[in-house]
Order: structure tokens, then C-alpha cells, then sequence
């Protein structure tokens, strides 16, 4: 397999720089009758594109302005997949590759300029190249057309991500209560500053932020993603458990650190008659055992480093104060491509499954 491409049965291959003509996906496997819907697949990618404002006005995102308007190459005629190989791309419209002119000469702290250069030899310094937060666009396409797959295979399926923690800001437990309860839709969660779902916290995450943006500072936080209805026995038992897929499709993004699966690391001093009571909390294996999913909600944790871009870098380019609030749809459309993936692959486990 092409290290850039990543799944077993439903297969991307993204390619593109960040300051070339344009980023774009091929996706293999995808069968043939599943119905194209384009409105999708435009919205997610305006959920993740840069240059975007809060409600309020004040931008606390890159402001690289791109209006990501996918181009639709091959695999689909008359609204309808073909089940051959999907080619898209967006071009880049806003790149400013002299900002970059000094990477080639000294690398930048905490980016992946020199790894990248002491690897291949000759690489692209303009926005990073492909290591650039840029080539996740095409990410989002897949994911986009993972859930026009998943509506068909597994109706009722939905994946939400949010903001659990931005910096020093965090959901409490009582707000995660009442986040579950309120059910909240995507675009619900979309409407909160950063997709921090706290009308508590909104205005000190804006505030955060767009100081940070001012000053040169950065932040990091935590992902929550809520994977519900997901049909039970996804996963391989070995090499492709379902969580291991899900974790190397999340830590394959850039600046994520860190994933936990349902209680994450707090299993570590836990006690075993307790910790396997399903009174005491049911979800705490977090939807997955022995590698294959339960059909309870699957929940992940997904750390990410601040912005390695800070003081006068920051200041002199284009750049997030903070990843997660964007980083969110990209790991969304992940986790749709690794389930679309599974959901593929559960059809020929055995004789006689619908």
C-alpha cells in the first residue's frame, strides 16, 4: 500500500502541496448506485476551510483564504456512483509562497521542514508542502463521500466531534451530561465558538483566541468524537481491530498527539471487579472490545499540540491560534473513512450477512 493512501476495502489516495496548483483524493472501492449528494460533500469542506469569521466577527482562524470549491474529476455520473476509482480536487487560490522564502534556508521550530528535508533530499518549503495542515482538504472529501456510503450501509449513523478542552478551558462533567442529553446536532455544535459546546465558556474561548491570534501565542486542546450507530461487529480481531484503525486514522492527521478509547489512560489504576461492571459505567470500554465494535457509542479522545507557528512566525504569516476548532471535521471525515471502510469489509466476514 502507497504510503498516501490509507484503508483495506475503501481506499483514498490524497495528493498536492499546500502552495501548489491544488489538493485533491482518489478514492477506490467505493461501490457502484450510491447516490452522490454534492451539498454534502461542499459543506463539510466549508466547515473545514480557513479565512472563516465567528458570529460575532472576530476571525480566530488562519486567514488564508480559500473558497475549496471541489471539482468532481471521474466515478460519478448523473448523480450516482460508478464504482470506479473517484478523482477530486480543489485548487489553491490564496498561497503566498514568498511568506516561506526563508524555510528553505532555516527551518522552522516545532514544524516538520527539516525531518522532512533530512528524509527526501528535496522537498517543498512553501506552507510546509504536503506536511502543511492543507492536504487534510482532501481528507474531508473522502470522509465527505464515507457518509454518502455509510447513509446506505448503516442508516442512522452519525459522527460528532467537539471541543472538549481549548487551552485552559474545558467542558466540566455536569456540561458533558447535558451535552449528551440535549443531543445536540453537528450544526448545533458547529454554531459554538471554536465547536466548544459551552454557552459558559464561548466568550472566554473567543476572547483566548483571538488575543492569541494578535500576539503570536497558541494553544492546543482535546477532540471528542461521539461515533453513534454504529452497527456492532465492525473491526478485524487482530492486525485491523477497529480501534487500531480508528487511532492511526486520527494520529495520521497533523498535530495530534494523542488518542484514548472510552476511560483512555484513568484504566491504568482501576480495578478490575469494578472496571468490567457494566453498572458502573457502561460505556467505559468506549463501544469497542476484543477489536470489533459492541453497537454502543464509540468514544475517542484526540489530543492536539498548539500551533507550532508563534510570536513573530505567527505574526508575520497565516496561521491557526488553535488547530482543534478546524481540526474537528477533518478528524470527523477520518472516522467516517475507517467505519466505511469496515462496514465494506463486515460484508464478506462470513456466508449469509445481508
Amino acid at each position: 500500500m502507497s504510503a498516501s493512501s490509507f484503508g483495506q476495502r475503501f481506499v483514498m489516495t490524497t495528493f498536492g502541496e499546500s502552495h501548489g496548483p491544488a489538493l485533491g483524493v482518489v478514492i477506490d472501492g467505493c461501490p457502484a448506485g450510491v447516490p452522490f449528494d454534492e451539498g454534502r460533500l461542499r459543506s463539510e469542506l466549508a466547515r473545514r476551510r480557513p479565512g472563516t469569521v465567528t458570529a460575532s466577527g472576530e476571525s480566530i482562524t488562519s486567514a488564508r483564504a480559500e473558497s475549496d470549491e471541489p471539482e468532481i474529476l471521474s466515478g460519478v455520473y448523473q448523480g450516482v456512483t460508478l464504482g470506479t476509482p473517484i478523482a477530486m480536487l480543489v485548487r489553491n487560490q490564496d498561497a503566498r509562497s514568498k511568506d516561506y522564502q526563508e524555510i528553505a534556508e532555516k527551518p522552522r521550530v516545532g514544524h516538520a521542514d527539516d525531518v522532512w528535508r533530512g528524509k527526501f533530499g528535496h522537498t517543498d518549503p512553501r506552507g510546509g508542502g504536503r506536511s502543511s495542515g492543507r492536504e487534510t482538504v482532501a481528507r474531508v472529501m473522502a470522509g465527505a463521500v464515507a457518509q454518502m456510503l455509510l447513509a446506505k450501509l448503516c442508516p442512522g449513523l452519525s459522527v460528532r466531534g467537539f471541543a472538549r478542552q481549548i487551552g485552559p478551558l474545558l467542558l466540566s462533567d455536569e456540561e458533558l451530561v447535558a451535552l449528551d442529553e440535549a443531543a445536540l446536532s453537528v450544526q448545533q455544535i458547529d454554531a459554538f465558538a471554536a465547536r466548544l459546546p459551552s454557552a459558559r465558556l464561548s466568550k472566554q474561548v473567543t476572547d483566548l483566541l483571538v488575543a492569541a491570534k494578535q500576539e503570536g501565542r497558541s494553544y492546543g486542546g482535546i477532540i471528542e468524537l461521539w461515533m453513534d450507530g454504529v452497527p456492532a461487529s465492525l473491526g478485524q480481531p487482530v492486525f485491523h481491530k477497529l480501534k487500531a484503525d480508528l487511532a492511526q486514522a486520527m494520529l495520521s492527521v497533523g498535530a495530534t498527539s494523542s488518542v484514548e478509547l472510552g476511560d483512555g489512560v484513568e484504566v491504568a489504576s482501576a480495578e478490575g471487579s469494578t472496571f468490567h461492571s457494566k453498572v458502573e459505567k457502561p460505556l467505559r470500554y468506549g463501544g469497542v472490545r476484543g477489536g470489533i465494535s459492541t453497537g454502543e457509542r464509540i468514544v475517542l479522545r484526540v489530543a492536539c499540540k498548539p500551533t507550532a507557528s508563534v510570536l513573530h512566525v505567527a505574526k508575520a504569516g497565516r496561521h491557526d491560534p488553535c488547530i482543534v476548532p478546524r481540526a474537528i471535521p477533518v478528524l470527523e471525515a477520518m472516522a467516517h473513512v475507517v467505519l466505511a471502510d469496515h462496514a465494506l469489509w463486515q460484508r464478506t466476514d462470513r456466508l449469509g450477512i445481508d
